[in-house]
């Protein structure tokens, strides 16, 4: 059973690389058996089509996401710390090129072209992302630890808008440090200012 599983794995990471290397439909079952050192039929043992691949993909993807904002909060109490933290990991990925741009990101821009079962994974990722950010940035600014100027859920979208612009800022013009260059005046315009 194991074995099955690993092989998944290899299967699912893959297609997360040519994912964000050319998108949807820019790879196919051959790509992935070249890569993984398998045939195309055992791929389809997994994955019967490559909208069931795709969709699993991004429900880990999200199921992962999920398992690793729970991880954080408990690390992290301060609202703007969390900010910080989820701002200094894409600024991390995207240095390193280990993972310089989400794959749901990605997906999103092909969201109209993607099939039903695709994009609505998709839409539930950003729905949790945009949903965790709204009830950081509502604790936040009930503690004083975050300054806001519009409600939680439109500071959420706006803060999710801005790393994902900025994402794909650095990733247009090729350099990483285009990223922190965008998020930090986003943070600073969220730190409380300090009364004398």
């Amino acid at each position: 059973m194991s074995n099955l599983s690993t092989t998944s794995d290899d299967i699912l990471a893959s297609t997360r690389n040519l994912l964000i290397s050319g998108g949807y439909n820019g790879f196919s079952y051959a790509d992935i058996s070249e890569i993984v050192g398998i045939r195309k039929a055992s791929i389809h043992h997994h994955f019967p089509s490559k909208v069931d691949l795709v969709r699993e993909l991004v429900k880990r993807y999200r199921e992962d996401g999920q398992a690793s904002v729970a991880v954080l909060e408990q690390k992290v109490p301060n609202a703007l710390d969390i900010l910080k933290a989820y701002a200094n990991h894409w600024a991390a990925c995207i240095e390193d090129s280990s993972r310089p741009y989400c794959v749901c990101a990605m997906l999103a821009s092909e969201l109209p072209s993607l099939p039903t079962e695709v994009a609505t994974e998709v839409t539930n990722f950003f729905r949790f992302i945009s949903s965790w950010l709204a009830s950081v940035m509502e604790r936040g600014s009930k503690q004083g630890e975050l300054s806001l100027t519009s409600a939680p859920h439109v500071e959420a979208e706006t803060f999710l808008a801005t790393v994902y612009g900025a994402m794909l800022s650095a990733r247009a013009y090729g350099k990483a440090e285009v990223f922190s260059m965008i998020l930090e005046p986003a943070l600073n315009r969220l730190t409380p200012t300090v009364s004398h």
